[in-house]
């Protein structure tokens, strides 16, 4: 069995499985998920290499954290072996930065996921708070927990991209060890490729989610809240038929598109069952050994382009 290929993480010494396991469903925000199928899916996730876990206390109202932690701890996987992250700030009352909340927070999490510490605890959608708070409150507030051992790592994470050069640009240096950026590394939208060089420069870990444009990539299509353009949404859905038709799977090809790229160290995918762990092991064990299919990519790539890098307002869901 091929084992999943492990990235370093920016200059933080942690090496992230290029699949990230997203946790998100574990809340059960997209239909019910037992504690049977969710330790099932997490058992399954880490024997196929799988080592990178990440939640937040916004999903599923804090249920997606006490899942993960009851099916990590189930698993009896040695805590060395494996790398979780959660967030704070976002909750699911609302949002709150301030150095007292995201320090109570911390505490919530590890109870609810029953560790002692997270490998990396990130600011969670920046855009809807103020970003010199995070830069003057927030992020100070997390260096201290760092000093504590219950975080090893600082993170931000939100959809705009410009956030995170506002942030990077006045901490001092080394101060923020990682970003997660979603849909902005896909088929349809790859701006964060920009980014890379700078965020390199800086020695800033990436993290990039849902690289299937939060179900724009799939035959099913995206969800009725999705917050893309009619435009882009009928694009995406002309691309994965055209896949269909040729007997190919247009989230298959958007997450070996997503996985090709180096300089991200993890791409995250939510998943909820043994069989989704199984499809998204197999796609980077098939990109690992095969390749990508270039000329389907190519023709997926033509149809797409007149909505390439068209983004939508934030805050649906990350």
């Amino acid at each position: 069995m091929a084992k999943m290929e492990l990235r370093e993480l920016g200059n933080t010494g942690l090496k992230l499985s290029s699949v990230g396991f997203g946790a998100s469903p574990l809340g059960s925000v997209f239909g019910p998920v037992s504690d049977e199928v969710a330790i099932a899916t997490v058992a399954q996730a880490f024997r196929r290499g799988i080592n990178f876990f990440d939640t937040s206390p916004y999903y599923g109202g804090t249920l997606s954290e006490k899942v993960l932690g009851k099916a990590l701890k189930a698993s009896g996987i040695p805590r060395n072996e494996y790398i979780v992250s959660t967030k704070c700030g976002r909750y699911k009352e609302g949002f709150d930065f301030s150095a007292d909340r995201v320090t109570r927070s911390i505490d919530e999490s590890l109870a609810r996921l029953q560790l002692d510490y997270v490998d990396i605890l990130q600011c969670h959608d920046i855009e809807f708070g103020s970003l010199d708070q995070i830069i003057n409150e927030t992020i100070p507030a997390l260096q201290k927990l760092k000093q504590t051992g219950k975080i090893r790592f600082i993170g931000i994470t939100g959809l705009p991209l410009e956030i995170f050069t506002y942030v990077l640009d006045r901490v001092p240096p080394g101060t923020v060890d990682v970003i997660l950026s979603y849909c902005h590394y896909g088929i349809n939208d790859s701006a964060l490729e920009d980014l890379l060089p700078y965020l390199k420069s800086k020695g800033v870990g990436v993290i990039s989610a849902s690289p299937l444009a939060m179900g724009l990539l799939t035959e099913n299509g995206p969800p009725e809240w999705h917050p893309a353009s009619n435009e882009l949404k009928a694009a995406c859905q002309a691309a994965a038929v055209f896949c269909k038709e040729k007997g190919k799977n247009i989230s298959k090809l958007a997450m070996q598109y997503s996985l090709s790229n180096k300089d991200i160290s993890s791409v995250l995918v939510g998943m909820n069952s043994v069989q989704q762990v199984e499809e998204n092991v197999a796609a980077a064990t098939e990109l690992a050994t095969v390749g990508k299919d270039e000329e389907t990519l190519l023709e997926v790539e033509e149809i797409l382009k007149p909505v390439k890098n068209q983004t939508w307002p934030s805050g649906i869901q990350s």
